[in-house]
């Protein structure tokens, strides 16, 4: 198998692809900012002007900073895992939310491993128009298993790495979310690692997605799945100031 190579622009430009309808919006909001400025005080003027300025402001700074994790930032080249202990005998699980970037790349990485890969989406459930355009834009990868957040069809306690990359934050029921990371607590090995990849909501991405922040979670929110699910934090590594990764281990069992 090949290495896979992401093409320039690849991150930034899905964005705009999945999520267009957004950018629509943004353009008709300064469109008609503009066109209602035009007859106004120099007051009103000068109000509307600096708010569009803020819209348009907004809107690059999002791009810029997705281009920078996605196309700029070493978080696909996942060289960040080389402190994790795998070794030939170890098996490999990669969840993903209905758009899968990362098992290619996980295979390439560990090419001797048995790898299984796993798609929780649910289109009753996980209602994000985004990923529906992403699944028709890429085929998922040739041995991926369609499942639910409450059954995943492995025997438990018999694999040694979980990946959760971009994913489990689409899981939006709290509930829902605590369940499935107690499935996948059953399934990992006692000496077992989970690796959950996900930005936060904190003022860094505030500033970066504005409202789009809301789409995160908190890292309290997610210590508190963890903690409920049976996991403590091992490791904590921040890739880029806007996305941080969570090592996770079985409570009680040593690091």
């Amino acid at each position: 198998m090949g290495r896979p190579v992401r093409k320039p622009f690849q991150g930034v430009s899905n964005i705009i692809r999945f999520n267009w309808h957004y950018y629509v919006l943004a353009y008709v909001l300064i469109l008609a900012l503009i066109l209602l400025s035009l007859n106004l005080d120099y007051w009103l003027f000068m109000a509307i002007s600096i708010f569009t300025g803020a819209v348009v402001l907004s809107v690059l700074i999002s791009l810029s900073v997705s281009y920078y994790v996605y196309d700029k930032s070493d978080l696909y080249s996942l060289s960040w895992l080389a402190t994790l202990p795998v070794d030939n005998s170890s098996v490999l699980a990669n969840i993903n939310a209905g758009f899968d970037e990362t098992s290619a790349i996980i295979a390439y990485k560990y090419p001797q491993n048995k790898l299984l890969v796993f798609d929780f989406y649910n289109p009753q459930k996980h209602t994000e128009v985004s990923i529906e355009r992403a699944r028709k834009a890429y085929p998922p990868y040739p041995v991926t298993q369609t499942i639910t957040t409450d059954k995943i069809p492995v025997a438990n306690g018999t694999v040694d790495y979980i990946f959760l990359i971009m994913a489990a934050h689409e899981i939006r029921d709290k509930q829902e979310r605590i369940a499935f990371f107690k499935q996948i607590h059953t399934k990992l090995n006692n000496n077992g690692r989970v690796v959950v990849v996900e930005h936060q909501r904190d003022l860094l991405n505030f500033l970066a997605f504005n409202f789009g922040f809301f789409h995160f979670y908190s890292p309290s929110n997610w210590l508190n799945t963890f903690n409920k699910s049976g996991f403590k934090i091992e490791e904590k590594i921040k890739q880029t100031p806007f996305v941080s990764t969570y090592i996770l281990v079985k409570n009680g069992t040593s690091s």
